[in-house]
């Protein structure tokens, strides 16, 4: 099973592909889709959707999983990635790929047993795990990457 982890923004969206093969797991690859800083939502919208279409026919998903928002203060930054997530949603679903959610607290719950970890746990946790040689930077990645593990976990 080939899992995408996704850490939605509106100037960078940050993603990770886990594979699973019988008891083995890999990360394939993770990094970022970066738009254009000041430019309209909708012309960013546009760079992100080519960039998944890349991304989905390069690693043929059979899952992603997507960090669910919770509402912050700033409501025009929540709405802005409601927005990119609803294309990033569209994107998948048109490709017929199954579409999971966590919130940041499930994904920390079920990674360190503590659903108020920081970050930086996440990140050293990712770098044992994974058995990398330094933990992934910055932590929009770590998040991509534990989400594209917890797609693996669901079976």
């Amino acid at each position: 099973m080939r899992v995408i982890g996704i850490d939605t923004g509106t100037t960078t969206v940050w993603y990770a592909i886990v594979q699973r093969e019988w008891n083995t797991k890999n990360l394939l690859d993770y990094g970022v889709i970066e738009t254009t800083p000041k430019v309209p939502l909708k012309e960013k919208i546009l760079e992100i959707a080519r960039d998944l279409d890349f991304l989905i026919e390069k690693y043929q998903p059979q899952r992603v999983v997507i960090e669910r928002l919770f509402f912050n203060n700033n409501i025009t930054t929540w709405i802005d990635v409601s927005h990119v997530r609803g294309v990033i949603m569209y994107k998948f679903a048109c490709a017929g790929v199954e579409i999971l959610e966590y919130t940041p607290l499930e994904l920390k719950s079920a990674i360190c047993g503590n659903g108020k970890a920081d970050k930086l746990q996440l990140q050293k946790s990712i770098k044992i795990f994974f058995e990398l040689d330094e933990i992934p930077k910055p932590d929009d990645a770590a998040d991509a990457i534990w989400l594209a593990y917890m797609g693996i976990l669901k079976n």
